[in-house]
């Protein structure tokens, strides 16, 4: 573990912090679709993705979803700290996108470090900066671009998020995280398939030329 926490995380924080987070933290395996943390829920760790890929969600009064960003390798969730120091429950819900392997630190080690070391300062600070300028982001795909565009940046993410040309969701969890309607979806895809973008198949979407 010490190997991978150290190629995540060793860049940025000093050995003796890495070695506090190997006593304190909880290491976790999670599948792909695991809902690590869900609205409504106290928040009792803060999450350190060591491989893999995160995406946080945010649901409106009617239930609708709306994807705000991703978490990758080396990432972590200010929000989920902000909840964390203010003992609030959470307003997000955290979900797999890809299996992940990640360590959970405990509250209690929140406020200690961020006086006891400079690096884990720095890095809650940069983590603040990185989750706000990806929220302004969607706030702009949201006002300034049409549905179209917003669809084939969404493929883009995911297909680089997976590695891969293929995407293996459905036009409704499609449109779940767009905030949009399947119709809505499905017709768009359509189009991009007509005009050689992507392959629609029956279980995936193939990326051609985004």
């Amino acid at each position: 573990m010490i190997h991978q926490l150290k190629a995540s995380y060793g860049a940025v924080f000093e050995n003796d912090l890495l070695n506090e987070i190997l006593q304190v933290g909880t290491f976790k395996e999670i599948p792909e679709n695991y809902t690590l943390m869900d609205i409504g829920e106290y928040v009792k760790g803060m999450p350190l993705l060591v491989s893999g890929a995160i995406k946080v969600i945010r649901e409106d009064h009617n239930g609708d979803e709306l994807l705000l960003y991703y978490l990758e390798k080396g990432d972590t969730c200010s929000m989920t700290l902000n909840c964390c120091m203010g003992s609030t429950k959470s307003e997000i819900r955290a979900i797999a996108e890809t299996d992940a392997k990640l360590i959970m630190v405990p509250v209690q080690k929140m406020e200690e470090w961020t006086v006891k070391y400079k690096s884990w300062r720095n890095f809650v600070f940069l983590s603040y900066q990185n989750r706000l300028n990806e929220m302004l982001n969607t706030i702009d795909s949201i006002a300034f671009f049409k549905m179209d565009m917003r669809l084939m940046a969404y493929l883009k993410e995911k297909s680089r998020i997976n590695a891969g040309e293929i995407i293996q969701n459905t036009h409704q969890e499609i449109a779940y995280d767009l905030h949009t309607s399947r119709v809505v979806i499905s017709r768009l895809l359509k189009k991009l398939e007509q005009i050689g973008k992507i392959e629609l198949h029956r279980n995936y979407i193939k990326i051609i030329d985004l």
